[in-house]
């Protein structure tokens, strides 16, 4: 299809890879780009970064005509809930019953006319919708469980005088991810045929950045998670649904690019760390005001009084992966390494998306072939990844801050094991040297640096990170609103018994025991025996060789946190990709 003069809207366009496709499509000279996004800011932002790109890029008789509009709301409500929260909805009588009908309903014109997605589309006309929102994670991480749970304490007491038990049941209904997506492809599928779109192509995803059932990138919870495999899950069933979409006599051509990768990224920097919109805050605990477990009492996160507030913003390097939030060095390390996500970047996606729009072959498109179109990791991605990584060494020796881990990536064993990695770093340096000290006095500078080292101290408690001091009885933690959701030790009341702990101490927390730190010993172990076998083989059936671990000047091996971490996850934990 030719893009000259057409409309596009592009859903998701204030994302890294809603830009990316934006600023291909300028080259084919659109009448008109829609930038829609959740937020107006974000759109009108977006616009100017693409205005800005056309004047860097274009010459003056190249440049575009194209006319910019911005368009911002959540595309899954009706038009009058834009711009209300998911709480002020459900807690509103009047709001709740209309989503509740709005989704379990019987399809009706009143539902469709009345969504926001379909005044959108009527509105604009676009010919071509090119969908970059991540469906199945706004979906799925309403998450059903933690509603469900909710809803059984309530009929487990008989309590159902309670005005919050209303509200408990409609999160659970509205939760249901295939009614909510059979309900937006209904009326998207309505709303395109009304209006005459000629083209629709998603933006997909396969949930777990290509990886499979054996991902170890969780939330503390079971592995395989239930959360994550609901994303897929949500992934492949619109998968599916466009497919049946694609079959429709009159019905658009359909198209789903679905990237197999963590993409990335946006850009490089340094400043404060913010965690789903809010600025993550400094708070301390010091080991005098640890947190004593007492076999066979019951933890309960939100009645202790645990920490203390620094009134600091969190500040790092980082790298900014859009809408997966932003990174630390080693995060980006670990989920980048070879056998873990790996990446591919949004100027791929958006080049493959621009060739299906204008009839090439890329074999990337899912609907016309799901298992073999999948966009995995990228020999580009992998070439640029030293530069990243380079430009964020940099980045730290040019601010003199450190960029350790958020806990935005997602699953706290990785932050955890992170930390502990940057704890043995500052104390010990090498994996020789850790295996030079008995676990006992590996536990005993660990909890050291932790005692004397404040600003380490509140950066692990400040992302929601518990310290096990090396008794194992003791909890450095701080309450923080901002980063202790989803975080199971926290999520509510728990007996203290040391299976329990056991846990939290292998998923959630860092772990300054001596048993801890003979599994690290194992683990360097494991490593320097694997070098080993390398040395003098220069061919490529390694893939990490006798050079990859960097050395210190005495020529023994440092400690460098991401890659042990992505290391332990492929390596150890089994969590390797099968698929590139």
């Amino acid at each position: 299809m030719d893009i000259k003069g057409k409309t596009i809207l592009l859903l998701g366009g204030a994302g890294q890879v809603g830009l990316a496709i934006a600023k291909k499509m300028l080259h084919e000279n659109p009448r008109k780009l829609v930038i829609s996004s959740l937020f107006k800011e974000e759109s009108e932002t977006a616009i100017k970064e693409l205005k800005a790109y056309i004047e860097r890029v274009f010459k003056d008789h190249e440049k575009p005509t194209t006319e910019f509009v911005p368009e911002c709301g959540n595309i899954f409500v009706r038009e009058e809930l834009v711009g209300k929260s998911r709480e002020e909805i459900l807690n509103t009588p009047e709001y709740r019953d209309k989503v509740m009908e709005d989704v379990l309903g019987e399809i009706t014109d009143e539902i469709i006319k009345n969504s926001h997605l379909y005044t959108l589309i009527h509105r604009h006309k676009p010919d071509i919708i090119i969908d970059s929102i991540n469906t199945a994670t706004a979906l799925a991480y309403q998450d059903i469980y933690s509603a469900a749970t909710e809803v059984k304490s309530y009929l487990d007491r008989g309590d159902f005088s309670s005005k919050e038990f209303p509200v408990s049941v409609a999160r659970l209904v509205t939760s249901l991810y295939i009614p909510q997506l059979v309900r937006h492809i209904q009326i998207l599928y309505r709303a395109m045929m009304d209006n005459n779109v000629q083209m629709y192509v998603k933006i997909g995803t396969t949930g777990t950045g290509g990886m499979g059932l054996n991902i170890p990138y969780t939330h503390g919870e079971e592995r395989p998670s239930r959360i994550l495999l609901s994303k897929s899950a949500v992934a492949g069933a619109q998968t599916l649904l466009l497919f049946l979409m694609a079959r429709t006599p009159d019905a658009p051509i359909i198209k789903e690019i679905k990237p197999a990768s963590l993409i990335a990224w946006k850009r490089i920097g340094s400043g404060e760390i913010r965690k789903r919109g809010q600025t993550i805050y400094r708070y301390d605990c010091p080991p005098d005001r640890a947190v004593e477990l007492k076999e066979g009492e019951t933890f309960d996160y939100k009645k202790i009084d645990a920490g203390e507030p620094l009134n600091i913003p969190l500040k790092a390097v980082f790298i900014d992966t859009g809408e997966n939030g932003v990174f630390s060095l080693e995060e980006f390390k670990a989920i980048t390494t070879l056998g873990q996500m790996q990446a591919v970047t949004p100027e791929e996606i958006a080049k493959n998306t621009l060739l299906e729009i204008k009839g090439g072959n890329t074999s990337k498109d899912v609907i016309d072939a799901l298992d073999g179109s999948v966009m995995g990791s990228t020999y580009r991605a992998g070439f640029l990844r030293q530069f990243a990584i380079k430009k964020l060494e940099e980045e730290k020796n040019r601010t003199g801050k450190e960029s350790i881990a958020f806990e935005i990536l997602g699953p706290p064993r990785l932050t955890k094991l992170i930390f502990e990695a940057y704890i043995l770093k500052n104390t010990v340096g090498t994996m020789e040297k850790a295996l030079k000290m008995t676990p006992e006095n590996l536990a005993k500078v660990s909890q050291k640096e932790i005692e004397e080292n404040k600003d380490l101290r509140s950066w692990i408690v400040s992302v929601g990170i518990p310290i096990l001091l090396s008794d194992g009885k003791r909890l450095l933690f701080a309450k923080n609103e901002v980063t202790y959701r989803r975080k199971f030790w926290a999520e509510r009341p728990w007996k203290v018994t040391s299976e329990n702990i056991m846990h939290f101490r292998h998923n959630e927390w860092v772990d300054l025991t001596p048993e801890n730190m003979k599994q690290w010993q194992d683990w360097f172990k494991q490593i320097l025996e694997e070098k080993t076998l390398t040395v003098g083989d220069t061919s490529s059936y390694f893939d990490r060789g006798e050079d990859f671990w960097p050395k210190e000047a005495t020529d023994e091996t440092a400690i460098d946190p991401g890659e042990v971490a992505g290391w332990i996850f492929t390596v150890v934990e089994k969590g390797s990709r099968m698929k590139d």
